[in-house]
């Protein structure tokens, strides 16, 4: 377990565990009898990573569940700073998305053994991890920053943005990191320039919510909502949406 994925989550609210329920149960849905990959995406202090944690918990016993994130494929400092320190080279150099497919997500599809990380951002080394191989039916649930680029539209079989404003999200990102002062909450900030920069060009780039197959508001930990959003859901058991403007309560 990485340290990016060190924080226990709290028993949910009644409002957020009902959510969970009805996202697990689209989640448990997507190419049933096969393997099949869902994305969580979302900027950096979002909760994909908690989220994942959440759903997996949601969706024991009903499928088999692997977790990967994207924080395990970084490519070492060298190279994430070899063009500076711009927002456009944090989205552009900052992960190993060879390394991403080749040793996890191909793998995993195709029943041979795969890893969940190759690299140890905190340390700046390589890491060795045990080999894994998922069952016929095997969910693979990926949690990370820029999920949505657009050499990835075909890499996953569904897919959550997990919607969160930076003036939330920045906060609540830095506190993985120790106390958080006025710099550290403020997006606009030169400390979190680079990252708020990069995630703001991606954004505008891709336009996430558009390639989404669902959206999560996870403004309010207690009072999510989620939506069918504008990514077919293919590979699904067939299954009514929640109507407009609801929260997705069953």
């Amino acid at each position: 377990m990485s340290a990016f994925d060190a924080f226990v989550p709290p028993e949910p609210s009644l409002a957020r565990a009902a959510v969970l329920r009805g996202l697990a149960d689209r989640v448990v849905a997507v190419r049933p009898g096969e393997r099949a990959v869902v994305a969580l995406d979302g900027v950096d202090g979002a909760g994909k990573t908690v989220l994942g944690r959440e759903l997996a918990a949601y969706l024991a016993g009903r499928r088999e569940v692997h977790r990967a994130s994207v924080d395990g494929f970084h490519r070492p400092r060298v190279q994430r700073y070899a063009h500076g320190r711009t927002g456009e080279t944090f989205y552009e150099d900052s992960y190993d998305y060879d390394s991403l497919q080749s040793r996890l997500v191909e793998p995993f599809r195709d029943g041979k053994p795969f890893v969940t990380a190759v690299f140890d951002v905190l340390a700046d080394a390589p890491v060795t991890s045990a080999p894994v191989v998922a069952g016929p039916d095997a969910l693979l649930v990926v949690d990370g920053i820029f999920l949505h680029r657009p050499e990835f539209v075909d890499l996953w079989d569904a897919s959550v943005w997990v919607d969160v404003p930076f003036a939330i999200a920045v906060p609540r990102g830095n506190a993985r990191f120790g106390p958080v002062g006025t710099a550290e909450a403020d997006p606009c900030d030169p400390k979190n320039a680079r990252y708020v920069e990069g995630q703001r060009h991606y954004v505008a780039m891709v336009a996430p919510t558009r390639r989404a197959t669902w959206v999560l508001d996870n403004t309010d930990l207690d009072q999510p909502s989620w939506r069918v959003e504008g990514r077919p859901e293919c590979g699904l058991q067939a299954r009514p949406g929640p109507p407009e403007g609801s929260s997705g309560l069953e």
